[in-house]
């Protein structure tokens, strides 16, 4: 889970007040957990606000190959993993919101980026044959030239043996759908979210008093 604790004075002074008037305060704090909410789906739906690091061309080529020229390309959706690991709670006086689940091992990674280390290792590869045992190769044009095949599970001759694959990284920018940026005390609240939050508050106290 994702936990980030978010400091505001204008937050904080409409939170005072709130509180001076509401004798139970969960009602408020289960609002600021929808709002929390509905911003990160807003993110999602805007590909990210400011928008996010587009695609590169080798993870575009990656799923076009996979879902034979047909994906969606957009940002942190391909499986719609991430988004539907996102959860809220809310108590007496606070609202969370955080990333579990299926989506656990990589949710921080994407929102703050980083690189990742790869240690050299080895790996099985299947590729095609023909009926005689020889690799079936892509083709003779350009880079295809005299490259072989991999066989997917549906092929029946194939030819297996282990190569070696050396150490590499993956560098993945941040992309905050979270509706904050940054992390530890220099975390902030996107703007958006500040402004629906006051706005929460707001008319929470409004009703209070009416």
């Amino acid at each position: 889970m994702i936990e980030i604790e978010l400091n505001s004075r204008e937050l904080e002074a409409r939170i005072d007040a709130a509180a001076a008037k509401l004798t139970d305060m969960r009602p408020l704090f289960q609002r600021i957990a929808g709002v929390l909410e509905q911003e990160t789906e807003a993110n999602f739906a805007a590909q990210g606000r400011p928008s996010w690091a587009p695609l590169s061309k080798a993870t575009i080529a990656q799923r076009m190959k996979r879902n034979n020229g047909g994906s969606v390309l957009k940002t942190l959706q391909d499986s719609g993993t991430l988004a539907s690991s996102i959860s809220t709670v809310y108590g007496a006086d606070f609202a969370q919101i955080g990333v579990g689940g299926a989506a656990r091992d990589y949710a921080a990674i994407q929102q703050f980026g980083g690189t990742i280390d790869y240690a050299e290792r080895s790996r099985k590869v299947r590729l095609r044959t023909d009926a005689k045992g020889n690799l079936v190769r892509q083709g003779d044009m350009s880079s295809a030239k005299g490259r072989a095949t991999f066989a997917s599970d549906r092929h029946k001759r194939v030819r297996e043996s282990w190569v070696s694959v050396g150490a590499y990284q993956v560098t993945i920018p941040a992309r905050p759908y979270l509706p904050f940026t940054g992390s530890g005390p220099a975390a902030e609240l996107q703007p958006e979210a500040t402004r629906s939050i006051l706005d929460a508050i707001t008319r929470m106290l409004d009703e209070s008093l009416s």
